[in-house]
């Protein structure tokens, strides 16, 4: 079965950035931003084998025969990721959840100014830079962001992502980097690391000042980089700083790593996750179904403890952040007891939320769990 896409074009700053989208996509003013799907909980997929699966723009449905495109049963759903996605028989993905888009704009309530960049046009590899009002004539550090949403559904464009990092930049006096890299299942894991990756490269190949873009030229101070994410973003924050640690990158060092709900398995239950045994099924076909080639929820990419370099984590400090409620927590927890056995040398901290589920600051951002979340990550950016 061939996985089709269709496409949005974003036009800003003489640019043209290709956005995946379903054929028809909810659109939000910043001041009310879309409730976000937790992707833990849906139908598990059965997926056969990734060699059926193979992404195209919508363009291609012109040139597709007419026996494929007008049969009902190609209609049909093959695989029903609701409430986030659906895959059906004649290829297409429908994203129900995450596809809004904002365009970059000088927010007027943090005076945060942002603009969208390509990084690699033949990946499809792009960000939303955010840089805060400058009061000094001095280098910022740099936040570098990977966004959530099961490696399936989200943007850095999207209002909520959008109107979290002009939060972040706005109170730590940060240059925030928001990366846009390719997703499941029409590019499946580890398509969404290695974009990552090619990304840090490109943010790094402004250390000498004159990289592609000027505002890393100018306000970037490479010396001083955070990495984070939220749920699959987390998980791509802590593959980065291993990858970091192992094969080194010129030009830039990190300062520290902040791991929000970080979506990280395993084949073995632990705390909570033995009484939920139907939600932790979903979960590792959710992992299956976004990495068909995987070997498994032990999977090093999932499951930092099987990973033999998991101790060359590249900082000195990791910030790991959890919800009382939601089927990760222990993961978390756990994911400090693993740098720690492993010989890293560094400071992890592990703060819970009360009575909270799974990214639920995006949910409801202006919750007092919420902003005490984003003053945490603040603090850990202004530390000395």
């Amino acid at each position: 079965m061939m996985i089709r896409s269709s496409f949005i074009t974003l036009h800003t700053l003489n640019k043209y950035l290709l956005l995946p989208t379903k054929s028809s996509y909810y659109s939000h003013s910043l001041l009310s931003p879309p409730k976000p799907i937790n992707p833990l909980f849906f139908s598990s997929p059965k997926l056969s084998s990734s060699k059926h699966l193979r992404s195209s723009s919508s363009s291609s449905s012109s040139s597709s025969s007419p026996s494929t495109m007008d049969s009902d049963t190609n209609e049909e759903v093959a695989y029903d990721l609701s409430p986030i996605l659906k895959v059906y028989k004649n290829g297409r993905v429908e994203r129900i959840a995450g596809e809004d888009v904002v365009p970059p704009s000088l927010d007027p309530t943090t005076n945060v100014e942002s603009k969208d960049v390509v990084i690699s046009q033949q990946e499809g590899i792009s960000a939303r830079l955010f840089l805060p009002k400058i009061t000094e004539n001095k280098k910022l550090p740099v936040f570098v962001y990977f966004h959530g949403g099961a490696f399936c559904i989200e943007t850095p464009f999207s209002a909520n992502y959008h109107n979290f990092l002009n939060s972040v930049t706005s109170k730590a006096g940060a240059l925030g980097v928001s990366v846009h890299y390719r997703r499941a299942p029409e590019h499946p894991v580890p398509a969404a690391h290695q974009d990552s990756w090619l990304a840090l490269k490109w943010i790094a190949s402004h250390a000498d000042g004159n990289g592609p873009d000027e505002w890393l030229n100018r306000h970037a101070d490479l010396g001083k980089v955070f990495f984070s994410g939220d749920s699959a973003g987390a998980n791509i924050a802590h593959y980065l700083g291993i990858r970091a640690g192992s094969e080194g990158l010129a030009g830039l060092k990190i300062e520290g790593i902040v791991l929000v709900h970080p979506y990280f398995w395993g084949s073995e239950r632990i705390g909570s996750e033995g009484n939920q045994a139907e939600a932790a099924e979903k979960v590792d076909g959710l992992w299956r179904f976004t990495c068909p080639t995987t070997s498994g929820s032990d999977d090093p990419l999932i499951n930092p403890d099987k990973d033999p370099n998991v101790g060359k984590v590249a900082c000195e400090r990791v910030l790991v952040l959890v919800a009382e409620k939601d089927l990760l927590r222990d993961r978390g927890y756990y994911y400090k007891e693993v740098l720690e056995k492993n010989g890293w040398g560094g400071v992890v901290q592990v703060v819970e939320a009360k009575d909270e589920i799974h990214v639920f600051h995006m949910f409801k951002p202006t919750c007092e769990n919420a902003l005490l979340l984003l003053n945490q990550v603040v603090s850990f950016i202004k530390q000395d």
